[in-house]
């Protein structure tokens, strides 16, 4: 087990290969999703308790409206208040999730954020840690919302920055304060990810129980890639388990 708070470039590096190797026999990208968030459970560390440094690990992606079921879609008209005029509309959406809680560990079980949508800068604006996420990867609005078939092929190749809230507490990005970040002892959020070559743009998110410096941050970015791998073959095919 790695410490979170100090991980070295050696011990980045061999993240990075374990997670690429993540995809290898599954049949859906759900599957590969839980088998990352469970590998950054369970293998990054605190060294002062000698527990795990993660309260909770998320897998997200983008995923058209119409293609969700009903449940998910039931989730999304409730963010969103109502029904969307179109099925294209993307919703981020849960696709792994392991954590400290038994209700952490199945996406069906989550109480929230299963289906967040998109619908419109404004709206996404009103979401500060989506909003936030966006805009720290670097990535436009617009490419998130409707990715331009033309323009794809560059966001796929680009190596995104991390989204990271060094104090969770207190942070206007970080919501459920007092039901969530506070009585859960989340002091860190840090999250990376990229877009796939068709355009959905996916994102693990791990909610830290140890404060994660700048340092640990950055090195963070070079995992996405090796994420990209595990789940890319999948993407086209079956997502849903």
């Amino acid at each position: 087990m790695s410490d979170l708070k100090g991980m070295t470039q050696a011990e980045i590096k061999e993240c990075g290969d374990a997670l690429s190797k993540l995809g290898s026999g599954a049949t859906s990208m759900e599957e590969v999703a839980n088998r990352i968030v469970s590998h950054l459970y369970d293998n990054l560390g605190d060294k002062q308790t000698g527990g795990k440094a993660c309260a909770l690990v998320r897998f997200y992606k983008t995923h058209p409206y119409g293609d969700l079921d009903a449940t998910l879609q039931g989730f999304a008209n409730g963010i969103l208040g109502t029904k969307p005029e179109s099925g294209a509309m993307n919703c981020l959406t849960l696709l792994g999730t392991i954590g400290d809680q038994p209700d952490w560990n199945s996406r069906a079980k989550s109480n929230g954020h299963r289906a967040i949508p998109l619908a419109s800068a404004e709206f996404v604006g009103q979401i500060p840690m989506i909003s936030r996420l966006i805009n720290q990867f670097g990535l436009d609005m617009g490419s998130v919302l409707r990715p331009d078939p033309m323009l794809i092929g560059d966001l796929s190749e680009k190596t995104y920055n991390t989204f990271y809230v060094p104090e969770a507490v207190g942070s206007p990005y970080i919501p459920a304060q007092s039901e969530f970040v506070i009585p859960y002892g989340i002091k860190s959020v840090l999250g990376f990810g990229g877009v796939l070559s068709s355009g959905v743009l996916f994102v693990v998110i791990m909610f830290s129980k140890v404060a994660i410096p700048q340092e640990t941050a950055d090195n963070f970015r070079s995992l996405a890639p090796s994420v990209k791998n595990a789940v890319e073959p999948l993407a086209g095919t079956a997502v849903f388990a």
